[in-house]
């Protein structure tokens, strides 16, 4: 039995609480809502996953403080966002538990992946990143799913492979933290516009081209700064890539879909109702391609879709029809 501390109380926090308090684990979740916490504590529910009940050994408190004392292991599940912020809030109590990022996304105003973040406010602390095709739903039922964590530090990857692996999680290991991260980040790009093609009533073959050309893109992007090819064809990469654009759990194809029928970027985050984590990325990668000089040509228009009024329709004619290039 280990002691785990969760840092967020959304679905991905709550779904990874209940598969550790089923290993065994004692789970301490911190939230900033006491209504959310109030709601696990007394009537062992998560709003978000309405069709679990949370295991007894499972308790939330609102006192970070409280949440993270007398811990073996961080899992920071926030959305990015707010990483930085509330990394702040606990990093005077970490004493030796490694931090595992669970976050998928980029800090905005940086421009800089989770585990860089984590590296200027806690140089010192151990780090992980921990992702893959693994949607919440899914997990909190116990269906199974394979995922990796990454850490430049062996005895972090296997601290949390022991911790989580059983008969229905299978987990595998990298020392390649930047290509998984930033496959996790980057595929939510895809996976909006996924929702866009599906809004557009487009067939199966353009699902085949807009996930074979996007994971092009995420690989071209993700091995210029700094990440291994073969991450973006694994889970990380590659699998995450799939789940997020076929399903219909998935919040950022939903996010697509809303755009794809003209809603603005407001009205999408109000019918979605949970942190869109794609809208904000493609920002970030639309950035990071002129940086450092890549050809995204995905980004690059649904880009445009976004913030210069470009139609979804006009998006697939100016993609289709781009000059002829070799595979």
């Amino acid at each position: 039995m280990r002691k785990i501390c969760i840092i967020g109380s959304g679905s991905w926090g709550c779904a990874l609480a209940i598969h550790s308090a089923k290993m065994g684990h004692k789970v301490k979740i911190w939230s900033f809502d006491e209504e959310e916490a109030k709601l696990i504590n007394e009537e062992r529910k998560c709003k978000f996953l309405p069709k679990v009940t949370m295991p007894e050994n499972i308790y939330c408190t609102t006192n970070i403080k409280e949440a993270v004392e007398e811990t073996e292991l961080i899992l920071h599940v926030t959305p990015s966002k707010f990483f930085r912020e509330t990394l702040k809030k606990y990093k005077e109590y970490i004493t030796n538990q490694p931090v595992i990022i669970c976050s998928k996304g980029f800090e905005l105003d940086t421009l800089s992946t989770l585990s860089d973040v984590a590296k200027q406010e806690i140089p010192n602390v151990k780090i992980g990143a921990f992702s893959g095709p693994s949607h919440a739903e899914e997990v909190s039922l116990g269906i199974p799913t394979a995922i990796v964590v990454a850490s430049k530090d062996y005895d972090v990857q296997y601290k949390v492979q022991d911790a989580f692996m059983n008969e229905v999680m299978r987990v595998y290991t990298t020392t390649d933290i930047q290509g998984v991260e930033l496959g996790g980040a980057l595929k939510n790009i895809i996976a909006f516009c996924a929702g866009v093609a599906a809004e557009l009533n487009l067939g199966d073959n353009s699902f085949a081209a807009l996930i074979s050309r996007g994971l092009t893109e995420i690989s071209r992007l993700g091995v210029a700064m700094g990440g291994e090819h073969n991450t973006f064809y694994g889970l990380s990469g590659l699998g995450d890539l799939i789940v997020t654009c076929m399903s219909e759990h998935s919040r950022n194809r939903k996010a697509g879909r809303c755009i794809g029928r003209g809603l603005s970027v407001e009205e999408t985050r109000k019918e979605v109702g949970m942190v869109i984590e794609s809208i904000d990325n493609i920002e970030v990668a639309y950035k990071l391609a002129q940086k450092y000089n890549i050809e995204m040509p995905i980004v690059n228009t649904v880009y445009d879709v976004l913030y210069h009024k470009l139609s979804p329709k006009e998006a697939v004619t100016k993609l289709m029809t781009r000059e002829k290039k070799c595979e």
